[in-house]
């Protein structure tokens, strides 16, 4: 957390010449916070998730540059990692009964015993609903990590690495083919609701020179204030606030006074910073009594 704090107040304060170093520079700062985390007997791993999750919650210049090169370098890693993993694997210890049926022991107890015990302590003081805590206690995918990490018992020759890195591999398959499959089962059955997202090759975007402090992107949820209403009604917002933008399943729409909104979109409001809190209530908060 320190990491991520640290690196959020630099990306914020010191410049780059120019817009291609600025993901570089949060890579080269991804792996410095690994090597010290590592060196002082932690996860390197945990600690740049958990920078990911700081910096994710933050504003900083470029953001959007630097989210999709490590969106475009994450996909890669996966690849590369499920690559490994087929010209490591060795077929005929996969083959072999100690090695199959531990796998799919370990991979269904992680997925139906393990995942849900440990996870449901961590959400027990998260509001959820039931069936929406019992899709996440189910869909957590196991694939590339534990790659890698079977990946150091060969590297470290480690007595019955070849077995063990077999029960590691059986066991990902395991969680990406029968539990990945069953996602979109599981959330039917639990009223989850999930939609295809459409790829959306299009963007509009203006750069400023120094931090917009009044914008604020809005996502307009169900039984809202503004759900339903024109923006004629919006009227009522709380202090001086404008609608720029209004971006509904992947178009603009045109912003007239007769413009109603609809849940799922995305507006754009110029307001003062103070506002935030209050337009976010009015656009996903509860209806108004």
């Amino acid at each position: 957390m320190a990491g991520g704090a640290a690196l959020l107040w630099f990306m914020r304060r010191v410049p780059l010449p120019g817009e291609g170093l600025y993901p570089l520079r949060t890579l080269a700062c991804a792996l410095l916070l690994f090597a010290v985390a590592t060196l002082a007997h932690g996860s390197g791993f945990l600690a740049v998730f958990i920078a990911g999750i700081v910096l994710g919650d933050g504003r900083a210049p470029y953001k959007r540059e630097i989210e999709r090169f490590h969106s475009a370098l994450a996909s890669l890693s996966e690849i590369v990692a499920f690559t490994v993993l087929g010209l490591t694997i060795d077929l005929n210890v996969v083959s072999r009964a100690d090695v199959w049926v531990p796998g799919l022991v370990l991979g269904a107890a992680l997925a139906f015993v393990i995942r849900p015990a440990v996870v449901g302590l961590c959400l027990a003081p998260v509001r959820l609903g039931a069936g929406e805590r019992a899709f996440i206690l189910f869909a957590g995918l196991k694939g590339a990590v534990p790659i890698l990490l079977g990946s150091f018992l060969l590297a470290a020759g480690v007595p019955g690495a070849q077995r063990l890195y077999g029960i590691v591999a059986v066991a990902v398959v395991f969680s990406v083919v029968v539990q990945g499959s069953l996602v979109p089962t599981a959330a039917r059955l639990l009223r989850v609701p999930m939609r295809p997202v459409e790829p959306e090759p299009w963007a509009l975007g203006v750069r400023l020179r120094d931090e917009p402090s009044g914008v604020h992107q809005l996502t307009v949820t169900a039984g809202s204030p503004a759900d339903g209403r024109t923006i004629d009604e919006l009227a009522g917002l709380p202090g001086e606030a404008w609608v720029s933008f209004i971006v509904r399943d992947g178009q603009l729409v045109p912003i007239k006074a007769d413009t109603r909104l609809q849940p799922g979109d995305d507006v754009l409001i110029q307001a003062e910073p103070d506002l935030h809190d209050k337009l976010t209530r009015a656009f996903t908060g509860p209806p108004a009594r």
